[in-house]
């Protein structure tokens, strides 16, 4: 839960923006009257703790707004918050749209304050429900569904000769969980087919959590896990191995899964077995404790 701290607008672009304690917020357009409303980056928030911080480290007595800052909340590091997140204020929504922004040359705000922590601070919404607010109002993260995308890997599916069966039960599952689904693919086990799917839908779809099902044992088709780590920007070893480790007690066999688990941008992909029975097992035990790791990528929980 976070508070604002101050509103602060300014009726001319290239001026400093002063508090105003309560303002009307317009739906796709930003705060009444401020001189940045109506652009791409239609409201700016900072973290009042960093703006505060960043006054006393400097010894600097200035006030709210000196940063371009639109509104100054306690109680979020807004940084660590994903693109997408809602914010909510009494009626009013507010939508991530940017995180940062690039420091333009010659800033006043720069000469006023000897820097400029705005753009690797600060972050950028729309206007997704307009309303009044004012100081002293509570803000809330909205709780977005999780969501996930689906991909079968099999040479057989692909072509026809087997019905998949997997894909399906997994996206069934899913959305019985309370999962909205993204997408779901059915993919041979072309290594390069699996990555560029892999890649695009961590990159532009953006699904909390990738599944993949199949491709993972020890034929020489058997690709996913190799794909999966080509997409990887952080490998995720322990979600794996607990998979591993539960299967064990079912069947001896899951000592032969070469599945992995990783993280791309906020995306996390998990590899499961191809048969349904195993799928099922293996969803029911890692679904629970996924959601947290879930809210840490989004920022919403702090690791």
């Amino acid at each position: 839960m976070g508070v604002i701290k101050a509103i602060c607008i300014s009726e001319e672009k290239g001026t400093l923006k002063k508090n105003i304690d309560e303002c009307m917020l317009i739906e796709n357009f930003g705060l009444e009257n401020d001189a940045h409303a109506g652009s791409e980056r239609q409201v700016s928030l900072l973290s009042y703790e960093i703006e505060n911080a960043f006054f006393i480290k400097n010894e600097l007595d200035l006030e709210a707004g000196v940063f371009g800052e639109n509104l100054l909340v306690s109680g979020f590091d807004f940084k660590k918050k994903a693109v997408g997140t809602k914010l909510k204020c009494g009626d009013v929504v507010l939508e991530i749209t940017q995180i940062g922004k690039e420091c333009h040359t010659g800033c006043n705000i720069r000469e006023k304050t000897g820097d400029c922590i705005m753009p690797r601070e600060g972050v950028f919404a729309k206007v997704v429900n307009g309303g009044k607010i004012k100081v002293g109002d509570e803000m809330s993260i909205v709780k977005r569904p999780y969501t996930a995308s689906v991909i079968t890997a099999s040479d057989r599916c692909y072509v026809g000769i087997n019905e998949d069966v997997s894909g399906p039960l997994l996206t069934q599952m899913l959305k019985d969980s309370g999962y909205e689904i993204i997408s779901y693919d059915l993919l041979n086990d072309d290594e390069e087919m699996i990555y560029n799917r892999l890649v695009e839908l961590a990159d532009n779809e953006r699904p909390d959590v990738i599944f993949t099902t199949g491709g993972t044992g020890f034929s020489v088709r058997d690709n996913v896990p190799e794909a999966t780590l080509k997409a990887a920007h952080k490998n995720v070893p322990g979600i794996s191995q607990a998979i591993r480790a539960y299967s064990l007690n079912i069947t001896d066999r899951a000592m032969l899964s070469r599945a992995e688990s990783v993280i791309r941008n906020r995306t996390i992909i998990i590899n499961l077995p191809g048969s349904p029975k195993a799928v099922k097992e293996c969803l029911e035990y890692v679904v629970p404790s996924l959601a947290h790791g879930i809210d840490i990528l989004r920022g919403e929980k702090d690791g």
